[in-house]
């Protein structure tokens, strides 16, 4: 009999476990509760789920540590925070530590749903064929991007991008000039199929990488807005 795919909760209120334990279960996923971040860590590290749950505010160890040690134990188990801060800077925080994707409290659970199955989704996918050697490595001046290591680099330094930041950079490039709606860009990078809800995790990766990959992230020069429409990578540096 094939196992059940697992996901680990962490967070200490009992009322949003209990609430996410019913739900998921209801969906067809196996549950291992935890309520502070040392014991999570350790059910991470032991019991190799398909997905975590993490809050940020937990005892013992807080979410952002938790996470970091998960990254640095070599672990790429799907990391989806949980939390009620609206600080920005806490969401890139916690997606610069190796988390996948955030929602905010109070969530809808259709669409905490919805996420946990993109990750989980895409955790299992097959890395896609290799492209054409011709076309594994863009050059944009400065920029080079190299897609079948999964790198890119510019004045020949490398760029540290998470891999989600990586996706979205040669996703973007890959199709310069196009414009992308922030939801286009939920369902072709994060892997949300027919995507309805929360699009800022995309103004956050933008703004992220922006800071990564510009030299005045103010004033972009590679990724640019198109106002009342989307994002788009221009190609002529």
């Amino acid at each position: 009999m094939e196992r059940k795919q697992r996901v680990l909760i962490v967070e200490d209120e009992k009322n949003i476990v209990d609430i996410l334990r019913f739900n998921l279960q209801k969906e067809g996923y196996d549950t291992l509760e935890a309520y502070d971040g040392v014991t999570g860590l350790d059910l991470a590290l032991a019991e190799h789920p398909d997905l975590i749950l993490l809050d940020l505010m937990l005892p013992k160890r807080n979410g952002f540590e938790v996470c970091r040690a998960l990254r640095e134990q070599g672990r790429a188990t799907p990391v989806l925070i949980l939390t009620a801060r609206e600080a920005e800077q806490d969401k890139i925080l916690g997606l610069d530590l190796g988390a996948d994707d955030y929602i905010t409290k109070p969530f809808s659970i259709r669409e905490l749903m919805a996420r946990v199955k993109a990750n989980i989704r895409r955790a299992a996918m097959t890395p896609p064929p290799e492209p054409p050697a011709a076309e594994e490595t863009l050059r944009f001046g400065r920029l080079e991007i190299h897609r079948g290591e999964g790198t890119a680099a510019k004045d020949g330094q490398d760029l540290e991008l998470t891999p989600r930041e990586f996706e979205l950079l040669a996703h973007l490039a890959g199709h310069a000039g196009r414009v992308f709606t922030r939801q286009e860009l939920m369902e072709r990078v994060w892997n949300y199929e027919r995507y309805v809800g929360d699009v800022r995790a995309v103004d956050v990766a933008i703004r992220r990488l922006r800071e990564k990959l510009e030299d005045d992230p103010a004033q972009p020069r590679y990724i640019l807005t198109r106002r009342g429409a989307g994002y788009y990578f221009q190609s002529d540096q």
